[in-house]
């Protein structure tokens, strides 16, 4: 991974993290984002192939069975993986590659890409997480309430990742994002071999 980057990015249902990494996506055309596969049904909006491989649970655990997946969870009812062919295929173009997964996921792929960059994304409290919850307007109070006790959960792991933002303020938490990947880009080592023969020159 000297060329390219993985970076993971994680959150509690709701804390803007598919938001965020949608503005990354548009202002960082060295960066693209690996689409996972999912069980859930898809929300208004989103499309098949840009969101989500969205795919019945026979057709998941096939794939699983056949080591298609990097890692694979359950979340919510659903499962999700993510596509070991998809992050190769972009690593091997030296792009960046993004990808929104949950804690256990995180925790997966940084077993198994060592410089992986993980970075987790709170909400500025559990009332705007909940507030954020309820605007979707997709989901009943029953299912809002599960969420939030899953996503204490989720961000009792907040300590195991690189990185934390709080996504309070929509724009600086994205300049935050950026500022992680542009400052993961100029490490010495990865600068010594995209430079080398600028580096050889002064040398």
């Amino acid at each position: 991974m000297s060329q390219a980057h993985l970076f993971i990015i994680a959150a509690a249902s709701g804390s803007g993290k598919t938001t965020l990494v949608k503005a990354l996506l548009n202002k960082d055309k060295n960066l693209q984002a690996s689409v996972s596969h999912t069980t859930r049904k898809a929300r208004p909006a989103e499309l098949e192939g840009i969101d989500y491989h969205f795919v019945n649970q026979d057709t998941f655990i096939d794939l699983k069975k056949k080591g298609e997946f990097l890692e694979s969870a359950e979340c919510h009812g659903a499962m999700y993986g993510t596509s070991k062919k998809s992050v190769q295929l972009i690593l091997n173009q030296k792009k960046d590659v993004i990808l929104e997964i949950d804690w256990q996921g995180a925790q997966a792929l940084k077993n198994q890409f060592k410089e992986a960059v993980s970075i987790f994304v709170l909400p500025p409290s559990v009332e705007t997480l909940a507030e954020r919850l309820n605007k979707r307007g997709h989901d009943s109070e029953e299912t809002i309430a599960q969420r939030l006790a899953v996503a204490r959960e989720e961000m009792s792991h907040v300590d195991e990742f690189d990185y934390v933002t709080i996504n309070d303020d929509f724009e600086l938490a994205l300049q935050d994002l950026m500022a992680i990947i542009r400052s993961t880009r100029l490490k010495c080592h990865i600068q010594l071999v995209r430079h080398s023969t600028l580096i050889k020159n002064l040398i």
